[in-house]
Parts: C-alpha cells; structure tokens; sequence
C-alpha cells in the first residue's frame, strides 16, 4: 500500500499578495502576524482565533506552519523589526515622531 500525502491547503503563498508571504488562505492574514502575537503577546490559540477572526484550525495551521519553517519566519520577524526601528529613527531625525 501506498501512503498519500494529504494537503490541508490552509497556508498559501501569492506574489500577489503580501509580497507571497504565507498567509491563511483567503484571509490576507500573514503567518506571521499569529506568530508575533502568539510568541511575543502571549495570546492563546483560542485568543488568536477570536481576535482574528479565524477558526481555531487556521490558527494551528498558522503554527504549524512556523515551527516547519521557523528559521526563516523567526529572520523575517528580526528583518521586520530591524526596518520599523530604522522607520521610527528617521522620523524622530525629522521631528515627526516623539523621541520620548
């Protein structure tokens, strides 16, 4: 007997869409996104379902997906992290934001 491989199809990935970063399908939601509020906000499953709006398999497909893919989604997250700090300094360079 042959084994199948079965696609649960929850996580996709569109040039044209998020710059083809993994998002729920038919969402827009980034994978991402639910990592950092998982990891860094300390939201549950449960919560991250509520707050998004999704049901509670995307979200472990969500997870599921990152800790597949975790070196690459964790340098994305650092990537991401490194450009809003250089945003958020040049702005305070030009006096738009409050350096406080």
């Amino acid at each position: 007997m042959v084994a199948t491989v079965l696609s649960i199809d929850t996580i996709v990935s569109d040039p044209k869409i998020r710059g083809g970063r993994p998002i729920i399908a038919g969402t827009g939601i980034r994978v991402i996104d639910i990592v950092a509020y998982y990891r860094y906000g300390g939201q549950t499953p449960e919560e991250l379902a509520t707050g998004f709006a999704l049901s509670l398999g995307q979200v472990h497909a969500a997870l599921a997906y990152y800790h597949l893919h975790k070196d690459e989604i964790d340098e994305s997250m650092r990537a991401e992290a490194e450009r809003a700090e250089q945003l958020i300094a040049e702005l305070e360079k030009q006096g738009k934001v409050d350096a406080g």
